[in-house]
């Protein structure tokens, strides 16, 4: 694939040529110009992140969106206290010292793995501001080539966003992990499973979680009207659950608002409640913050314990959805509303709970209205039915946001999604994967419920993507931010060791539903996996049986080849090679259109990729074919433009690459820069240059005959001094007309018109193929 080096598409000054000054002081005698090409921009962007979580942001902004994720992220956390103590002690309360044991490892696990974990360690390894375990994955496969899809170019690493830094050379392991993560291919096939099971279970707890929040709120009912039955409360919550999801379409932005006075509410209530309950029945559960608690409520109830842990974990869930959704807000704003809205209201309530149960430990199945004062428990019912539909939304948001990701690594069908801010381009809505999400919840509910089955198996979705969390988290440390290995060892230890044993209590239970949410991640696991596997395969063809170029010169040079009209923009994935359907096309039918252009989409493990560098071109033989290759790049969180307004971006980039490669080329191999006469005149302006300052020019800096694009490139972007301007005399008119011809002639072909060519193998299993690749098929 050697012949196949891209050229960018940028924009530049056709009158002058920037080089790379090795002084940083301003001469009189050479004017200062900012570098306004898309390689200035790789330099100067480098540094930092063009994105809401990375970047500097006012204090009026990270009110404003701590105020919204109030109404996004807080309402499942936020919602915990209505169903924790009846999941924890199913068979009653048996020992008075049992409460304190629960609420101190309530307290502790709520600080451990919520705040320390996820608030002040996981929203740092963001990937340029989106968080989640797909960020992580995306992440880590900028550090280290992970991918299944032989995709990868190295004009990728050069976008300014693709920053990804080098080891150093004392950090052994980081070099040891770099080199396991790339040569080892059934490492990439683990960790690409690993990260496709915790999306799936994602995505199966936003079905779940509606479910138990909703169920659970309305379950208060019977407080105030006994004569309703489980049945009659259950068609209750679907009710509640299908106006939820109906409302998803309005976007979370508009969600937010409405949402957040609503929790902010909520929380305030709660905790205040909970300060009554703990001042009116027993202050002495403060004493739950003494860690002997734990050790005594083990040792006293041994396996019933170690069980009930699996009601305990109820208290941090929505810790992922707080982690994933990091895309749509900050994480100053996260940090700062966690830390002073919801950790106080929370813990709070628990305490006030524990203190009521400790004089009424009979009412432990209804705690949460049992304790609320007579005189609140309408205003609170309406709150918590309330906060509960929030509460769900936290999921909803990030199962949304989960399948987008999906759909970059070529693991998800294709569906339709919608981006419902202009604003903010994470805030999604995906109008099928929405109403499969309604239809899961509903049934989930009329099957179970209960809260406390449902909570069984919304229990192992938490902790599975906890460990996978944790795994990430520690490759991420050893591969990207080079940490000392003992805290790498500390974090490991204590988070994967007290994560198994939580995982441990819930696979005890998994015949009492569990199932559940296994069942529905395992199928999703395999219609990610055979997605993923039939796309490498077919990838893995197309690039084993691209055209050589002989084959291609040769269809191009065929007498009854018709040049018809227009633009031809024929799709393909290779993002290397001329694809193997394109003789097939040619012998159906014997035609190509004036401008022939190979257009790749190509999803790079970044958030989005700015417009300057989205394109990049080369010619697929001689000039006056007019047939390119065009590798359109996206971030994952990029939206797709519609056709329209893509073919006008497409068509400037290719004016910008013509007069470039015209611009920088004096014949020979057009698929590589190169200018011998160009160099030359350069040279001669480079000596007057230090003749007269006294100061040296970098000399790689000017293009050899050798030399190509991405390797000049790399020179370039790799340093950060001021550039200078010089002005190139003797410019050569007829190649500056040649150019000028050239740009004509293809906006004369997009008037004529643009036809969208789809051209794609059928992926079939031989008959000597395995019984498995042909159930695949």
């Amino acid at each position: 694939m050697g012949d196949d080096v891209l050229g960018r598409g940028s924009r530049r000054d056709q009158e002058i040529v920037l080089v790379d000054i090795v002084d940083d002081n301003d001469h009189d005698d050479v004017p200062a110009v900012r570098r306004q090409d898309s390689l200035y921009v790789d330099a100067t962007r480098a540094g930092g992140a063009n994105h809401r979580g990375g970047q500097e942001e006012s204090w009026a902004r990270t009110l404003k969106l701590a105020f919204q994720c109030v109404g996004i992220l807080y309402g499942d956390i936020g919602t915990s206290p209505l169903f924790v103590y009846s999941s924890t002690f199913k068979d009653g309360v048996r020992h008075p010292d049992d409460l304190l044991g629960a609420l101190s490892l309530i307290i502790y696990s709520f600080a451990l793995f919520t705040i320390v974990k996820y608030v002040f360690i996981a929203l740092r390894a963001n990937d340029d501001g989106d968080g989640g375990t797909f960020a992580l994955y995306t992440l880590i496969s900028r550090h280290a080539k992970v991918s299944l899809i032989p995709n990868q170019q190295a004009e990728d690493e050069l976008i300014s966003k693709y920053n990804t830094g080098k080891p150093q050379a004392t950090l052994r392991r980081a070099r040891w992990m770099k080199e396991l993560l790339e040569t080892n291919r059934a490492v990439k096939i683990w960790l690409f499973l690993l990260t496709i099971l915790a999306t799936a279970m994602v995505i199966s707890d936003a079905v779940l979680t509606p479910a138990i929040s909703v169920l659970s709120a309305v379950g208060g009912l019977k407080e105030k009207a006994p004569n309703l039955t489980t049945d009659e409360i259950v068609w209750i919550t679907v009710a509640t659950l299908v106006v939820l999801f109906a409302i998803q379409r309005f976007g979370t932005d508009k969600i937010g608002y409405l949402f957040a006075p609503i929790i902010l509410l909520w929380l305030l209530l709660i905790g205040c409640v909970g300060i009554y309950n703990a001042i009116k029945f027993d202050t002495g559960v403060l004493r739950a913050f003494n860690l002997k608690y734990i050790i005594d409520y083990f040792r006293r109830n041994k396996k019933d314990g170690w069980i009930s842990l699996s009601g305990i974990l109820l208290c941090f869930t929505g810790t992922e959805a707080l982690f994933s959704d990091l895309g749509y807000f900050s994480i100053r704003s996260i940090q700062l509303s966690f830390s002073f809205g919801l950790v106080p209201s929370v813990l709070l309530a628990y305490i006030g709970q524990a203190a009521y149960l400790r004089e009424h430990p009979e009412h432990i199945a209804n705690t949460f209205y049992r304790s609320t004062p007579n005189v609140m428990f309408w205003p609170t019912f309406i709150l918590a039915v309330a906060a509960s539909i929030i509460g769900s939304q936290a999921m909803i948001s990030c199962a949304f946001a989960t399948i987008s990701h999906l759909q970059t690594l070529n693991c998800f069908p294709r569906v339709k999604i919608l981006h419902t801010s202009r604003q903010y381009s994470g805030q999604l809505y995906i109008p099928e994967v929405n109403f499969l999400l309604c239809v899961g919840a509903c049934l989930v509910t009329i099957g179970f419920k209960t809260t406390v089955i449902i909570g069984e198996a919304h229990a192992i979705c938490v902790v599975f993507v906890m460990i996978i969390t944790t795994l990430l988290l520690t490759i991420v440390m050893l591969l990207v931010w080079k940490v000392s290995i003992w805290y790498v060892a500390l974090f490991f230890i204590v988070f994967m060791s007290s994560e198994s044993i939580y995982l441990s209590a819930v696979l005890y239970q998994f015949v009492h539903g569990e199932y559940v949410p296994v069942a529905m991640s395992v199928f999703l696991m395999i219609v990610m996996t055979v997605w993923h596997y039939v796309h490498v395969k077919r990838y893995e063809f197309e690039l084993e049986h691209t055209v050589p170029r002989d084959k291609v010169k040769e269809l191009l040079e065929r007498r009854d080849i018709q040049r018809v009209p227009g633009v031809g923009l024929f799709y393909t994935d290779l993002v290397q090679g001329i694809p193997p359907v394109f003789p097939h096309l040619i012998e159906k039918i014997p035609s190509i259109h004036s401008v022939l252009i190979f257009v790749s989409i190509k999803h790079l493990p970044i958030p989005s990729v700015d417009r300057s560098e989205r394109f990049i071109f080369r010619h697929v033989d001689k000039e006056e074919y007019k047939v390119f290759q065009c590798v359109a790049r996206y971030g994952y969180r990029d939206p797709m433009e519609e056709a329209k307004d893509f073919v006008d971006a497409l068509t400037e980039n290719l004016q910008y690459y013509i007069r470039d490669v015209n611009f920088y080329t004096t014949g020979g191999d057009q698929h590589i820069f190169r200018s011998t006469s160009y160099a030359s005149s350069i040279a001669e302006s480079f000596a007057s240059y230090e003749k007269h300052s006294g100061h040296a020019v970098y000399a790689e800096e000017m293009l050899t005959p050798a030399e190509s694009f991405s390797e000049h490139t790399k020179q370039l972007s790799g340093r950060s001094k001021h550039f200078k301007q010089f002005q190139v005399e003797n410019m050569n008119m007829q190649k500056m007309e040649k150019v000028q011809q050239e740009q004509q002639a293809i906006l004369r072909e997009m008037e004529n018109g643009v036809v969208y060519i789809l051209g794609e193998s059928d992926i079939v299993a031989s008959p000597h193929s395995s019984l498995l690749n042909k159930i695949i098929n």
